[in-house]
């Protein structure tokens, strides 16, 4: 059984569905996706459509982003935040409204029931954005510090990469555990790249709601899977460029 771990889709449904078949899931893989499932491209409803029949399938983890609380927010009051319509926000919300439908209870019980991280056996640890406590996420005081917090990218990019967790100035923050998958922070909004490494985090958002492309990962061998840049799928929109 292989363990993939997705990074950002904001709503990328025609790469991830390309994505997929290059990486040719199959129903013994594990599929665990990082957060931020929608705000950028104009498919927001179809790719949590998506999410859902394939949850039915395959075995899937989905972990709570930013947006997709941001989103929920907005389904439950209908309150309309700007910098929420300024970052992505408004290809969602258009795509919740013109898609017709009067009850999104559906929808609602999958933000609802995403996960703040998710710790396995081997130590691994995914998760949208990052903590802050020394301890380890299960003494962290915010909860919202897993979806939004960008210092623990910022703190794995400035470890010295000839540390090792063994060695005694190794931040304490990132000895917890064994390696971290994290999105969030997009490598580059500009170009198409890969996945990053920093200390034993990894960075999974290869830029899909801007200029890059969608990844899947296998945590195990580190190959990966790209689709095509995520924005040639949807001509004539901007994303969150």
């Amino acid at each position: 059984m292989r363990t993939l771990v997705v990074g950002d889709i904001h709503s990328g449904l025609r790469a991830l569905e390309q994505l997929l078949q290059r990486a040719k899931i199959t129903s013994t893989d594990h599929l665990i996706f990082l957060g931020d499932y929608v705000d950028g491209w104009s498919t927001a409803v179809e790719t949590v459509d998506f999410l859902l029949d394939l949850n039915r399938e395959f075995n899937c983890t989905f972990i709570r982003g930013n947006h997709d609380e941001l989103c929920r927010e907005w389904l439950l009051t209908k309150k309309e935040n700007p910098q929420w319509l300024a970052h992505g926000g408004t290809a969602t919300r258009d795509s919740y409204l013109n898609d017709g439908r009067n009850d999104w209870s559906a929808h609602l019980e999958f933000y609802a029931g995403l996960k703040n991280y998710h710790l396995t056996e081997d130590n691994r640890l995914y998760l949208h954005a990052g903590y802050t406590n020394l301890k380890g996420v299960d003494f962290e005081y915010f909860e919202q510090s897993f979806y939004w917090d960008r210092t623990l990218w910022e703190l794995a990019m400035a470890v010295d990469p000839k540390l090792t967790p063994t060695d005694s100035n190794f931040p304490k923050r990132l000895h917890q555990y064994k390696e971290v998958f994290i999105g969030h922070t997009p490598i580059s909004k500009t170009e198409e790249v890969i996945p990053k490494n920093g200390a034993n985090v990894w960075n999974v958002d290869t830029g899909a709601a801007f200029m890059g492309a969608l990844t899947i990962m296998d945590v195990e061998t580190k190959e990966f899977w790209q689709s095509d840049a995520v924005h040639t799928f949807y001509p004539g929109e901007r994303g969150r460029n």
